[in-house]
């Protein structure tokens, strides 16, 4: 996997040159779509969230998420970014109580064309995707590809799955 740091991360990376601390709040940012509002209060959804409940969650001074979210809105590049995040409900967890059954795929993230080839996959046998999580690579050191799938998923589907070049492991759970 290539070391060079792409779009988002490489404008983090240029906005906090030895400032771990602010690293940190911004990582946590894109973790929950936490956002910044124009007057530079945090908010998850329409939900406002202290500044000390981050810092204590982070174990970082207050201060610093204060000054982030101040730095955020000087910035053109961070405030295009981190006043629009949204969170979003992600159903792994609670497939099995909903009859859905969870796929996740750990593949080669360089590599072109995981999603397709395992949706076309999941298509010919008329399965239904509920939800589909590509993990950035450069935020998660081990991406996995987690499909939410309504019911069952047949065994000749996880064979063809396992036949796909680029998957290093499949994980279905029940």
């Amino acid at each position: 996997m290539s070391t060079r740091k792409r779009g988002i991360w490489a404008i983090i990376e240029n906005s906090t040159k030895r400032k771990k601390a602010r690293m940190s709040v911004l990582k946590k940012m894109i973790e929950t779509g936490m956002r910044v509002s124009e007057d530079g209060r945090y908010y998850v959804g329409d939900i406002e969230v202290p500044d000390t409940a981050i810092a204590k969650a982070l174990n970082i001074d207050r201060r610093v998420v204060r000054q982030t979210a101040d730095f955020i809105l000087m910035v053109p590049e961070l405030e295009n970014i981190f006043t629009k995040l949204q969170p979003t409900t992600f159903f792994k967890d609670v497939a099995h109580y909903l009859g859905f059954t969870v796929i996740v795929i750990e593949s080669e993230p360089e590599r072109p064309g995981v999603i397709s080839e395992v949706t076309s996959i999941i298509a010919r046998h008329k399965l239904i995707v509920r939800q589909a999580l590509a993990d950035d690579p450069e935020l998660i050191p081990q991406p996995k590809l987690t499909l939410i799938i309504e019911g069952e998923v047949p065994s000749e589907v996880i064979n063809e799955l396992q036949t796909i070049k680029v998957v290093k492991s499949l994980t279905i759970i029940k």
